[in-house]
């Protein structure tokens, strides 16, 4: 998805400037930014790694980006200080806590919950750049499938909230027994955003459900490959939404945007560049 060639560069205005109208309720963006297979697709061939950011900004025109590869690895203060000053004063990051905050939680041979306060107060740390650059829109905890909603887990929701004080939070359920109104009441209380997902139609995942909790509407877009639970992690995000697709959702992503702050739109079907397509078709068709 070059800029010349499938992207042009009429479409980069729009977002830039049409776009921009509605940029400060909707932000559109991609999970993540940095994959090799983007390369040619997204990105010029050439590209050195230390400019995409910077190029997904200035040339394909996202002024959001989640970053996800603070799920594996704690992060580092000097990272968000570098992805900071790549970035304009209007860029926004959303965050992705580290799987020792969503997956990583119970004793492996006893299975009680660990104490795991010390992972909080690292994670924590670590944004101060963004926080104090104001650029940090908010954290996405992403909790797996085995997180089923019991007193004990809605405890450690609570703990969650407690632990990250007044940093915005958005909670996503891959369980679809999450699907209730306590669950809703619940993020509404806390003032907690819930993920809105759209992904397989598959027995047990979270079906897609356009509701805001908080002052932030949130929209995560995976694909919808059927072969979700068949095949490895790099695989099941390899969808590539049509259109007509997209058009559904466009009523939706307005309306939540009309009860919230602000409202981030993004894409995690990364692989073979797909999301950033997917993200310019999007931002298109909430400007026409």
């Amino acid at each position: 998805m070059k800029v010349d060639n499938p992207l042009n560069v009429r479409l980069c205005y729009l977002l830039r400037t049409r776009f921009g109208v509605l940029c400060k309720m909707i932000k559109i963006g991609t999970s993540g930014f940095s994959f090799a297979d983007w390369k040619g697709t997204v990105y010029p061939p050439g590209l050195p790694d230390r400019q995409m950011l910077s190029y997904y900004e200035k040339e394909l025109g996202f002024h959001a980006l989640e970053v996800n590869f603070t799920y594996y690895t704690l992060p580092s203060q000097k990272s968000f200080e570098a992805m900071a000053r790549k970035t304009s004063p209007d860029f926004e990051f959303v965050v992705k806590s580290f799987k020792g905050m969503t997956h990583e939680i119970r004793n492996p041979e006893t299975g009680e919950m660990i104490d795991n306060q010390e992972t909080f107060k690292k994670f924590k740390f670590s944004l101060a750049p963004l926080i104090s650059e104001g650029k940090l829109a908010s954290v996405l905890a992403q909790f797996p499938y085995g997180f089923f909603p019991n007193k004990e887990h809605l405890n450690y929701l609570e703990k969650f909230r407690e632990e990250m004080g007044d940093v915005p939070l958005v909670f996503e359920f891959r369980n679809q027994n999450w699907m209730k109104e306590g669950t809703f009441e619940f993020l509404s209380k806390n003032k907690i955003g819930f993920c809105i997902v759209d992904e397989p139609k598959l027995p047990k995942l979270m079906p897609y459900l356009p509701k805001a909790t908080s002052d932030i509407g949130y929209f995560r877009f995976h694909g919808r490959n059927p072969n979700w639970f068949n095949v490895p992690s790099s695989v099941r995000y390899d969808y590539l939404y049509s259109e007509g697709e997209l058009k559904e959702f466009v009523p939706d992503i307005l309306e939540i945007s009309q009860k919230t702050a602000k409202t981030f739109v993004f894409f995690n079907n990364c692989h073979a560049g797909s999301a950033a397509k997917n993200a310019a078709q999007m931002a298109r068709l909430l400007t026409n």
